[in-house]
């Protein structure tokens, strides 16, 4: 009988090359394709080429589990692994991209409603098929690492015979000495971060569950007056107009970028002004966001508790807790909100308690678009004297007014035209389709830093001008909602924005002043800057004529 022989590969051959190269491709896969997950981090501040360049402990440990006798375990372990890689990969994408635009890490249990906000600001700046697409490519990308992932880690677990006994050894070899390094100087490029961090990720979640519950019990306090009734005596017979200026922050007044543009505008306004008999105040405030979800600074300063998240909001918005808006007008001002980024329906107004809403639709504007700007600046405060101020017969305003032309992409720049000729908002329309579209600006981020100063001082421009032709016996109150993205901060700017108020009622204008005020439109560096929940009480107090506590 003749004994059956076993091709046995030959040292040296082209077979021997050949069956060799499987399981050295899976262990280089391997090696690559976890390291590259584990070393991803969770800052774009930090992509950089030496971030990858280290070794994580978990790919040489998990590599000898896999090369352990065995196969049965090894399909459980492959699949935990593969969960667990999707989520860990999952997780610092969405922080690369939470950090990018608001300056904070991504958690899982508040920000999931953002999804949907982030597609309608991505489709309105680039298309909904070019988002589309952007969106597919990126679940590609992500399906194709996890499979390649998976592949390699299928491929050790079924090694054999000498191939699995030498990588079991060098995947020992690895571990050991890059322990001993890792206890030895943490400066060195081996690490052991993912327990660490989906740990500080699940303490987010548990903080963040706390959290609301402790803003549950705030909002079940009734804190603060809960009527309107007898309130506001100091401005009383008079409008009361609230601007929120879209990304108008700290960095526009002071960063050396910026600084060159913005301060002289803010310094000729205050000069019109004061030929015009305005008087001025101006201090810092510390917003809850920055970056975008510009609705949290709103419900911030109306409500006067601090919502830095959605859920927060959410709960917000269901409660009983009187905003600013409701107020006054139970205190006898029409309560009014001109919003011209709002588009489709907005159950959320019905806690502001506005009596009337001005929407993008509401404004008879019929000009085309700035891309996501639904108008410009100066056609909104056209529109709400016109539509507001003007009318015969009614009652002092109370107006919520929200400039968005400086909201991303930031082009195209709108530029001031003679007020009697706005009519309708068509006269915009070569200025619409007169500028570089997002893709061209946002392909240098000095572009995009070029237009956000444009946009910001544009906004600037057309409520100075405003407030000199059309202002009257109004007080203007003029807040920047949150500070604009890092691309254009820098990553540690602060998340102040600047509080003016505005008005020909010098004496209150002293108030202001004497609570902590500024006199002027630029805010000293020095002034320290108060948070924003703080100022509904505190508004409250100074235009209700109630004494300083400095007055005793």
């Amino acid at each position: 009988m003749t004994t059956p022989t076993i091709d046995r590969p030959i040292p040296g051959s082209r077979y021997g090359a050949r069956r060799a190269c499987p399981p050295m491709l899976s262990a280089l896969l391997f090696l690559l394709v976890g390291a590259t997950i584990l070393n991803l981090p969770d800052h774009p501040g930090a992509l950089k080429v030496e971030f990858f360049l280290r070794l994580p402990l978990e790919v040489p440990a998990l590599g000898v589990l896999l090369l352990l006798p065995g196969r049965r375990w090894k399909r459980v372990l492959t699949g935990v692994v593969t969960l667990l890689a999707t989520l860990i990969l999952c997780l610092k994408l969405a922080d690369i991209g939470t950090q990018a635009a608001f300056q904070r890490p991504f958690n899982p249990y508040l920000d999931g409603k953002m999804l949907r906000d982030a597609w309608n600001i991505a489709a309105g700046n680039l298309g909904a098929f070019t988002a589309f697409l952007g969106v597919v490519a990126a679940l590609l990308g992500l399906a194709l690492v996890i499979l390649l992932l998976r592949q390699a880690m299928a491929g050790l677990a079924r090694l054999e015979g000498r191939p699995r006994h030498l990588g079991l050894a060098a995947a020992a070899a690895l571990l050991a000495i890059g322990g001993l390094l890792h206890g030895k100087d943490a400066d060195l490029p081996v690490t052991a971060e993912a327990g660490p961090y989906l740990s500080e990720r699940l303490q987010l979640i548990v903080a963040s569950v706390r959290d609301l519950q402790a803003f549950d019990r705030e909002l079940a306090e009734a804190r603060g007056p809960q009527s309107g009734q007898g309130l506001f005596s100091a401005v009383s017979g008079r409008d009361v107009i609230l601007v929120f200026v879209e990304s108008y922050g700290q960095s526009a007044v002071e960063d050396p970028r910026y600084a060159p543009t913005i301060r002289p505008r803010l310094e000729g306004m205050q000069r019109d002004l004061a030929a015009a008999g305005f008087a001025s105040a101006s201090t810092w405030i510390t917003s809850p966001t920055v970056g975008g979800l510009s609705w949290l600074a709103h419900g911030t300063f109306l409500s006067g508790l601090w919502t830095d998240s959605q859920a927060r909001y959410d709960r917000l918005m269901i409660s009983k807790r009187p905003s600013l808006n409701r107020l006054f007008a139970e205190a006898g001002w029409e309560s009014v909100a001109v919003m011209p980024a709002i588009t489709m329906d907005w159950p959320q107004s019905a806690y502001y308690g506005y009596d009337r809403i001005l929407a993008a639709a509401d404004l008879g504007y019929r000009g085309k678009p700035f891309n996501w700007i639904t108008m410009p600046d100066q056609y909104t405060l056209s529109a709400f004297q016109r539509r507001v101020r003007d009318t015969p017969d009614r009652k002092p305003v109370m107006a919520q007014v929200v400039l968005i032309s400086s909201h991303a992409p930031w082009t195209p720049v709108a530029h001031l035209v003679d007020w009697d000729t706005i009519g309708d908002g068509r006269i915009f329309d070569a200025q619409a389709t007169g500028d570089q579209p997002p893709a061209v600006v946002w392909a240098d981020p000095d572009n995009v830093r070029r237009h956000y100063l444009e946009t910001i001082d544009y906004s600037l421009a057309a409520l100075g001008s405003y407030i000199a032709r059309d202002g009257g016996d109004a007080l203007f109150l003029i807040i920047g909602d949150h500070q604009p993205a890092a691309i254009v901060t820098g990553p540690q700017a602060s998340r102040a924005v600047p509080l003016h108020v505005v008005s020909r009622d010098k004496a209150l204008v002293a108030r202001f002043e004497k609570d902590g005020f500024a006199a002027g439109l630029v805010p000293p560096s020095a002034l320290p800057a108060t948070r924003m929940d703080s100022l509904r009480d505190r508004l409250i107090r100074l235009l209700s004529g109630a004494p300083l506590p400095s007055q005793g």
